[in-house]
């Protein structure tokens, strides 16, 4: 989409049947940023540790109460996060502002909630987000850089960037995106809008960031995969728009793997101008 100031982001889901907490209780907004290297992801897990347990164990200490966090996404192991929402329902009676301060305290260091307040009336973290922006970063040199390298996936190939904005104009739109979605997916539907899809290289570095209203297990790496193939002429241009017709999963890349994604903002009613923000050049 060309012209971003005609952005309007529009929510896939119904509303949440339970949008309101319990009597005697506020819900409170968190914003949460961390780093997912060492993380079987966000949702709580038999498997390992993860993002919502670490949340709830905090809160639990800082509140008393036995809490449930809502997110509004489930990153996948090893999957970041800068900006990622979620909601919880307390008793406590804690100034909203002070309960970021209060459990970073709490957290390991990399878990970090860098806003909190109460929630506006009828709030969902996860019902109420039209939008969610994600980055995807290469690090496309000879040699794989040391410091950053958990937030990069390595192409040691030239990377055609130029090749690459080409093939991405392909994702704009909304369209089935069946074949974008890796096995185990739980979503009713494939169906999904992209918004925006900027391609840049700063330096070393090849980003992709992409503003959708909602992503498939996956999508995001499965695309970042594809780019990158496009881009060192190992697949053929015009792969994505083959794979959104036919739906077939093999006409795509390979999963980038988990270390290059980083959830950038969940967006809600209001925030077009916090998403326009993510593409400047």
């Amino acid at each position: 989409m060309d012209n971003m100031q005609a952005l309007r982001l529009e929510s896939r889901h119904r509303p949440s049947p339970v949008d309101h907490p319990p009597q005697g209780k506020r819900r409170y907004k968190l914003i949460v940023e961390y780093d997912g290297t060492a993380y079987c992801g966000w949702q709580r897990q038999a498997n390992g540790p993860s993002i919502q347990q670490a949340l709830e164990e905090a809160l639990a200490r800082l509140t008393g109460e036995a809490v449930s966090v809502v997110g509004s996404s489930r990153t996948d192991a090893g999957v970041h996060a800068r900006g990622l929402c979620a909601h919880v329902d307390s008793a406590a009676r804690i100034p909203p502002e002070k309960i970021s301060f209060a459990l970073n305290t709490l957290l390991p260091p990399d878990i970090r909630v860098r806003e909190s307040s109460e929630a506006p009336c009828g709030f969902h973290a996860r019902y109420a987000a039209r939008g969610k922006v994600y980055r995807y970063v290469f690090c496309n040199a000879r040699h794989m850089c040391a410091i950053g390298r958990q937030y990069r996936a390595h192409v040691p190939l030239p990377l055609d960037v130029e090749r690459m904005r080409l093939e991405a104009q392909s994702l704009l739109g909304t369209h089935d995106f069946s074949a974008f979605a890796a096995s185990g997916s739980e979503a009713q539907s494939t169906v999904r809008t992209l918004y925006r899809v900027q391609v840049q290289r700063r330096g070393e570095d090849v980003e992709i960031t992409v503003l959708g209203d909602g992503f498939l297990y996956n999508m995001v790496r499965i695309l970042a995969g594809t780019l990158e193939e496009v881009g060192t002429g190992r697949r053929e241009p015009g792969a994505i728009a083959r794979a959104i017709h036919t739906g077939d999963r093999l006409a795509l890349g390979h999963t980038a793997p988990a270390c290059g994604l980083t959830l950038m903002a969940v967006l809600y009613g209001g925030d077009e101008e916090a998403a326009l923000a993510y593409f400047k050049e």
